[in-house]
């Protein structure tokens, strides 16, 4: 039975719909009122408070920490500099996805890792024969995401910190309602945000202080389903959705490379080993068998299928995470694992896995799509990600 975060008490209350789902043990909101409608405007227009205590997280510290950080992960840990973030993938030994998530050095010798899935065991596995500590503070720490166009304003408001002089992927320490808080330019919306990470028995007074200093920012709690939309639309991808960890995988075809999710930037082979780099090396050279990519489904065939039964179209206001076939020349050559309406954009988009040839941009595919319980297929093109990507997202917030 899952139990509550360190903010259940406060979410709790305004959940008006009580529409909860479970996420790694804890209670978390999917949507606080009946529609989550609100809550996505608050994402793209206002400023949205998310809880994301659920995540795992973890303290590496100690002489060889960026030793064993840098084993582990695909990209070179010893250029992050201290209050830097970077988000990585990691992987077994054959290059197949464990999990990714974001690692960020708030010290010389102390990270902080966040992860989707438990990982400890796996770290403390490749820390054989380093000086390091590795300690679960899942249960120590507590983080809200405060995301939004108006965000910056809001924390520079109510935190005593350097918000304003905070880059993109930086970290800033500081105090909310005389809290100590790490605060990163981080976020999982594709928006102008950042993430609080607290200590767990104070997050409370964290939160008052947003809700309280956020109403001249029109701040809204916000739940899972309009963070679904929103992490689409900035072309993000989810485990156990999109991507399966290889862990947890039944059969080979569920697991993935960084190169297949798309991840091959984030991917440094030059000149240091890590766990899963020579199957990498092999990949690059021949090429990812297929590709995580982004989809745009022709919407107008959309609504022809519904016109041509006399009925409107009939699509969800949430993310479908129901896999569609996808199609070219009459054969299947991929699957779509999250499509969504984007209110942004104004398309229906989708998150696909896409078989070699056919992942290139521009290429044109189809998508099954079931109208009255009838099977129909509509044309969709392959588009570069994030479909939504606005300048204020890296930009340096205006004072």
């Amino acid at each position: 039975m899952p139990i509550g975060t360190a903010v259940h008490d406060r979410t709790f209350q305004l959940c008006e719909s009580l529409n909860y789902r479970e996420w790694s043990g804890y209670y978390a909101v999917s949507a606080y009122e009946a529609h989550h409608e609100h809550e996505y405007n608050a994402i793209r227009n206002a400023s949205a408070l998310i809880d994301v205590s659920p995540l795992f997280k973890y303290r590496v510290s100690g002489r060889d920490a960026v030793k064993l950080v840098d084993r582990v992960i695909t990209r070179d840990a010893f250029k992050l500099a201290v209050g830097q973030v970077c988000y990585t993938p990691w992987c077994d030994e054959r290059g197949k996805v464990i999990d990714d998530g974001t690692v960020t050095r708030v010290s010389e010798d102390t990270f902080r890792w966040t992860a989707a899935d438990p990982s400890l065991r796996w770290l403390r596995q490749n820390a054989i024969g380093l000086d390091v500590a590795i300690d679960d503070i899942s249960e120590q720490v507590a983080a809200l995401a405060l995301q939004g166009p108006t965000s910056a304003r809001l924390l520079a408001a109510v935190a005593d910190a350097d918000v304003a002089g905070l880059k993109y992927f930086r970290m800033a320490r500081g105090t909310i309602a005389g809290v100590p808080v790490d605060i990163s330019r981080t976020g999982y919306t594709g928006d102008l945000g950042y993430e609080i990470w607290m200590p767990w028995n104070r997050a409370i007074d964290v939160w008052d202080a947003l809700m309280i200093g956020g109403r001249a920012f029109d701040i809204h709690p916000v739940g899972m389903l309009a963070l679904d939309v929103a992490r689409v639309e900035a072309g993000l991808l989810l485990i156990d959705v999109d991507f399966h960890g290889c862990k947890k995988a039944l059969i080979p075809s569920q697991t993935y490379t960084p190169l297949e999710m798309g991840l091959g930037r984030l991917v440094q082979l030059e000149n240091r080993p890590f766990v899963g780099r020579s199957a990498l090396v092999a990949e690059r050279r021949r090429g990812p068998a297929r590709l995580i990519v982004g989809l745009e489904i022709d919407w107008p065939a959309v609504e022809k299928l519904y016109d041509d039964l006399g009925l409107a179209p009939q699509m969800s206001a949430a993310a479908s995470r129901a896999a569609v076939p996808v199609y070219r020349n009459g054969g299947q050559v991929g699957r779509a694992t999250t499509t969504t309406w984007s209110p942004v954009l104004k398309k229906l988009i989708a998150l696909a896995t896409i078989a070699a040839p056919h992942f290139a941009e521009g290429t044109a595919l189809e998508v099954e799509v079931t109208v009255e319980a009838v099977r129909h297929r509509a044309p969709a093109t392959v588009v570069r990600t994030p479909f939504f990507n606005p300048p204020r997202k890296t930009a340096m917030p205006i004072a």
